[in-house]
């Protein structure tokens, strides 16, 4: 038996979701249907209004409901440090740790050949134009510790380092409470590599 032609689309809509199979939007859209119908609009006007209040920032890239965002306006963080992140919900961990206190830049992915994600593809020439600013003195690249997170920092380090700017990484290595026997070879070797002195 087929599902009527509303819920079926309703299951569509939600299959488009990442991580969403068709188990779990069948579940999510009778889950919707036995909503009362103030929270459906609630829920559908929600997505209406944010897919259009939403834009990215014209300096940074981050997702704003303002123009510049309140990261890029607010004078009391230190305009000499650049965070590079891959996306906006980097930026969304880094402030909730509430210890970084620079600016970010959003790339909007990651260099990725085998998707056809190139240079061109990321925000990388605002951030190049970011850095004639005089007053930023280091760039923090904070991209994941995948290949292609490895390849966009050395990528964007090697487009930085010629301006005089001081080009750092994240360290990588044991997460807090981790045994050392079941750590693989990458993050020993990223752990020692970003040791410190105590």
């Amino acid at each position: 038996m087929q599902y009527p032609a509303p819920i079926a689309k309703l299951i569509n809509s939600f299959t488009k979701l990442p991580g969403i199979g068709a188990k779990s939007a069948a579940r999510h859209a009778f889950y919707v249907l036995d909503m009362n119908e103030a929270d459906v609009l609630e829920f559908a006007q929600n997505l209406i209004n944010a897919k259009r209040d939403l834009t990215h920032c014209s300096i940074c890239g981050n997702i704003t409901d303002s123009d510049p965002c309140i990261v890029c306006t607010d004078e009391s963080r230190d305009r000499s440090q650049v965070l590079v992140v891959e996306d906006t919900r980097d930026v969304m961990s880094m402030e909730r740790m509430q210890e970084f206190r620079g600016l970010y830049h959003v790339l909007g992915g990651v260099l990725s050949p085998m998707e056809g994600t190139g240079p061109e593809d990321l925000n990388i020439p605002s951030l190049i134009k970011r850095l004639e600013d005089e007053t930023i003195k280091e760039v923090i690249i904070a991209t994941n510790a995948t290949a292609e997170g490895e390849a966009t920092a050395m990528y964007l380090s090697r487009l930085i380092k010629p301006a005089g700017i001081k080009v750092t990484r994240l360290a990588h290595g044991l997460s807090v409470g981790s045994d050392i026997e079941y750590a693989d070879e990458m993050t020993l070797f990223r752990a020692i590599e970003g040791r410190r002195e105590l």
